[in-house]
């Protein structure tokens, strides 16, 4: 039998896929699928397991060691509750909540139970980004001056016929751009300060499809991210991490990260400096690859619940973390709307 029991709510893209990672772990056993949809008891039927009508419900008829929530970011709160209320851990996907105040809630709420919610902002799990990470807080690149990144892709039309993806909160920078904020907060620090225009130039639909941002850190660090899903292109981390669900792998970068003593290129891990002897701009640069383990993201991101839903380590990032995304996230599309810089502590406001 399978040492662990995980649940499953909403069987969407996302969802099916968590279920393919639960099925192919042989620790790991799915316990249940919720969800309303007409198609999802057939789904489940396929896969030998019992379906529900609704998260709570299979909650209490299944009793699972932990759940997984794929639902609607507007289900994300009560969903996150029932869980806690039920002493049961949670694996959320991003973002952790529709507001701000409902993040706040379920992080109080996880914290005062003792029950942990574990955010899915998977890129935290991936290796390069763990190496990154590694990289700047070992001081190889000396001390961080700046970053810049972009993320372009070439969404197809049929993309947008799903009708909340044509509406205010799913245009690129909810959808996208939330991933990227919080692979730069993880590497490099918070962001105190943003600036950003947007552009729905291309499709001419109520949301962005262009966006340009400027980030200050509180460490002082400066960066730049442009995000467009019209643009065809590898510069996505998906696509050149080869360690996205859908996406072929050709080896690129996304992200640039530049220090005093050297600079680094994501994912492929290109690590630029002058070598022992030093040297400035007009001398050589070595080129090195940092070295990768070889493991793939969404695999790490189960592996570190189960030991989450034991106890033997805290969730990477949880619900406050995840709130603190969000609020980047937030203070990102302010700027955008009121053309003007936004300290993100004004998101945070009696929160």
């Amino acid at each position: 039998m399978a040492k662990y029991r995980i649940a499953v709510a909403g069987a969407g893209v996302i969802g099916r896929e968590h279920c393919k990672l639960i099925a192919a772990h042989p620790d790991v056993a799915l316990a249940g699928i919720a969800d309303p949809d007409p198609a999802a008891p057939a789904y489940a039927a396929s896969l030998g397991t019992p379906h529900f009508p609704d998260l709570e419900t299979m909650l209490d008829a299944t009793g699972p060691d932990g759940a997984i929530v794929a639902l609607p970011t507007g289900l994300h709160k009560s969903a996150g509750l029932a869980c806690i209320e039920r002493g049961i851990p949670s694996l959320m996907e991003k973002p952790v909540a529709a507001t701000l105040a409902d993040a706040f809630e379920l992080a109080r709420a996880s914290k005062a139970a003792g029950i942990p919610v574990l955010v899915g902002h998977h890129r935290r799990h991936s290796p390069d980004i763990g190496l990154a990470r590694e990289t700047v807080a070992s001081g190889r690149l000396g001390r961080i001056v700046t970053v810049s990144g972009m993320w372009w892709v070439d969404k197809p039309e049929s993309y947008f016929d799903v009708a909340w993806r044509r509406q205010e909160g799913g245009g690129t920078l909810l959808i996208n751009l939330i991933h990227d904020i919080d692979c730069m907060r993880f590497i490099l620090g918070e962001i105190s300060r943003v600036s950003a225009f947007t552009s729905n130039a291309v499709r001419g639909l109520a949301v962005e499809d262009t966006a340009s941002v400027s980030f200050e850190f509180e460490s002082g660090v400066l960066g730049g991210f442009t995000i467009s899903d019209a643009v065809a292109s590898p510069y996505s981390w998906e696509r050149a991490s080869g360690q996205a669900l859908y996406f072929p792998h050709q080896p690129e970068n996304y992200l640039f990260i530049g220090g005093r003593d050297g600079a680094l290129e994501v994912p492929t891990m290109e690590h630029w400096h002058h070598g022992p002897g030093g040297g400035d701009w007009q001398n050589d640069l070595v080129r090195e690859t940092l070295p990768l383990d070889g493991s793939r993201t969404y695999e790490n991101q189960l592996a570190h619940f189960l030991k989450v839903i034991d106890g033997a380590e805290p969730p990477v990032i949880d619900a406050e973390d995840g709130a603190r995304t969000l609020a980047v996230l937030l203070a990102v599309k302010t700027a955008a709307k009121e053309g003007r810089v936004v300290d993100v502590a004004e998101m945070l406001e009696g929160l």
